[in-house]
């Protein structure tokens, strides 16, 4: 059984990311306790609702109740990039050469690294971002599809239409496909054609049994995993299709009790599956061959993050039951 390190903290736990060897846990109420040879405590955001990683420097960046849009670096200060007094900022999204985004309302916005904002104006409330794997457009989830922004011309958006309200946006690692979460039991995709003017093709992933709020690609894009079920879905997309016409695998399938998180190993097609009643999982997708590496403890797991050398898990739960798993003990 590998080690776990515990970690106690106040209320609900929104994220926990790895800065270097050092797991960072966003707290709902607006601080970052940062696990160096102790709990280390950085003051952000008066009420925090995102935290995402940069996966382009060493850093988090954060949005919260009281309009800032924060970086957060590896020692644990805090620079602001963005701020939109009374505003929430609960979505926001980290793309190459040091663009942000972010979004309030019927706004999205990318900030790029100069301090250029550009606004993108949205005819319905703005519910996920994600920036294309090589920065040049923004995805805006909304309700009824996505907006698709080209960010460094004057270009009108692709707008990719499908009934219902779409809650999050991904992109795949390559860039070819574009997969949402809804307030419906679904996800939906859209297969997307590089030549211009060609028609993204639709793809319908259903029947969850509850809302799928986790989703993670594998390290070379070719599985996408979700919550959302009593074991993690896990799509096929390595034929230039995807999906369409696949079934999913199904892992770490326990009955009744459901996935809340799942998360990629970061070099090998292993995942991690959090569960509803705080155990954690560990399935190969070559063969289907379970770790079981944490037992059920207090607390929905809500977020879980690898080390860039794979060995360390991070966890945490909407009770703040936190901790990091030693899996090469």
């Amino acid at each position: 059984m590998p080690t776990v390190a515990p970690l106690d903290l106040d209320g609900h736990v929104l994220a926990v990311e790895f800065l270097g060897d050092v797991p960072f846990f966003a707290s709902a109420n607006g601080t970052f306790h940062r696990l160096d040879g102790g709990d280390r405590v950085s003051e952000a955001h008066q009420g925090m609702l995102t935290a995402i990683r940069d996966p382009h420097s060493e850093s988090l960046i954060s949005g919260g109740e009281d309009g800032k849009v924060l970086r957060i670096s590896a020692d644990g200060s805090v620079s602001e990039l963005a701020s939109a007094p009374r505003k929430w900022i609960s979505q926001v999204a980290a793309g190459p050469q040091g663009a942000i985004a972010y979004s309030y309302g019927k706004s999205s916005l990318v900030r790029l690294a100069d301090g250029t904002t550009k606004e993108f104006a949205e005819e319905r409330t703005v519910e996920g971002l994600a920036f294309a794997p090589k920065g040049l457009r923004i995805a805006a989830a909304r309700y009824n599809g996505v907006s698709l922004h080209w960010i460094g011309m004057n270009a009108k958006p692709i707008d990719l239409e499908w009934k219902g309200a779409h809650t999050g946006v991904t992109f795949s690692p390559d860039g070819n496909f574009l997969v949402t979460s809804m307030q419906e039991n679904a996800l939906h995709g859209w297969k997307l054609d590089s030549k211009p003017g060609a028609e993204a093709r639709h793809m319908r992933m259903t029947g969850y049994p509850t809302k799928v709020k986790s989703l993670s690609w594998s390290v070379k894009g070719k599985w996408l995993a979700s919550s959302g079920a009593p074991a993690a879905i896990v799509w096929p997309f390595q034929g230039k299709d995807g999906p369409m016409g696949k079934a999913p695998l199904e892992l770490g399938t326990r009955a009744n009790i459901m996935a809340t998180a799942v998360k990629f190993h970061p070099l090998e097609d292993i995942l991690a599956i959090g569960f509803i009643d705080g155990m954690i999982l560990a399935v190969r997708i070559a063969d289907s061959k379970e770790a079981l590496l944490r037992r059920p403890g207090k607390g929905a797991v809500t977020a879980m993050s690898w080390s860039k050398n794979g060995k360390l898990l991070a966890f945490a739960s909407e009770a703040g039951d936190c901790g990091v798993i030693d899996i090469s003990a």
